[in-house]
């Protein structure tokens, strides 16, 4: 059961095995892109590539799902990132129970979010969690751990991609060692429980007054998608990529310093935060030379003015 690419990581390593894959579950197709074309799920397309019967409830309690999943008769369900609570009936459903992949050292970040809040957080460790599942949310015990260091460059997307092939190679041990009853599940220790909700739009909005630091490391998290953003004359300037500068500010915070072709410097709230891949809105992402070439930036323009 899993939705984005971070499961299709997991379902391409589930079909290494000798133990068959019998079914896949993920969200319905959904509308994507500027035309909002509907677009299916990263597991759906591979399961389909592959000829796995796919299941898309909108509801995980509709009785007719219910059934078809008891046709697939599964004897262990493994979720990475599938979206949804699975209720009690479901957990309880497969012989073997469920268990879930999950990109984080649990109790810490525990949620839907847990690769951009730990680069929120200015976490420098982070790794993958394989944990029996509860009702309660990322609260079962947990199975096996393995930590992954996040690097100074780290995006949320590169971290994903990583942990998601720390996450599929950790879950094959952790399978392995079920069927030889050499796992002992440990309860998640009560200190140390953070959580990592869904990221609203307005967490993706930059607040100038901030740190240049904690600018650079909320760019980061948000990278590709949905991406950190501000406001230049009205219209949404999205910025893919910054670096944090120690130099003291000169200005505002929000205030154009200067603009080079290697990096629109902006004041902040403590140092400086140099631009170097933007979007403006209905624009593709280009670099700060690339923007400059269209666009006068002097010294003094405000960024995120109403």
């Amino acid at each position: 059961m899993g939705t984005p690419s971070f499961a299709r990581t997991i379902l391409q390593a589930l079909l290494t095995r000798a133990d068959p894959v019998v079914g896949v579950v993920c969200q319905p197709d959904r509308p994507r892109g500027r035309g909002l074309a509907l677009s299916a799920p990263e597991t759906k397309q591979l399961a389909t590539a592959v000829g796995l019967p796919v299941l898309q409830p909108e509801r995980l309690r509709d009785p007719g799902f219910t059934d078809a999943l008891r046709t697939l008769a599964p004897d262990l369900i493994v979720v990475a990132a599938y979206g949804k609570i699975l209720p009690r009936a479901l957990l309880e459903l497969p012989p073997r129970g469920c268990i879930n992949v999950h990109a984080s050292l649990l109790p810490r970040h525990r949620g839907a979010a847990p690769v951009t809040w730990a680069i929120l957080a200015g976490d420098t460790v982070t790794g993958v969690t394989i944990m029996a599942m509860a009702e309660e949310m990322d609260a079962g015990d947990i199975l096996l751990q393995h930590e992954v260091p996040i690097a100074a460059e780290d995006t949320g997307g590169t971290l994903t991609d990583h942990l998601a092939r720390v996450g599929a190679e950790t879950l094959l041990e952790a399978i392995d060692a079920l069927k030889a009853g050499a796992l002992r599940p440990t309860p998640q220790p009560a200190a140390g429980i953070t959580f990592a909700p869904r990221i609203t739009r307005d967490q993706c909005r930059i607040d100038w007054s901030r740190s240049a630091a904690e600018i650079g490391r909320r760019v980061r998290a948000l990278a590709p998608a949905p991406s950190a953003f501000t406001t230049l004359h009205g219209r949404l300037l999205k910025v893919h990529r910054a670096v944090a500068e120690p130099a003291p500010a000169t200005a505002p915070p929000g205030a154009v310093i200067e603009a080079r072709p290697d990096a629109i410097r902006v004041a902040t709230g403590d140092g400086v935060l140099g631009l170097l891949d933007i979007q403006l809105e209905g624009r593709r992402k280009v670099s700060a030379a690339e923007f400059l070439a269209g666009h006068s930036l002097p010294p003094g323009t405000c960024l995120g003015a109403a």
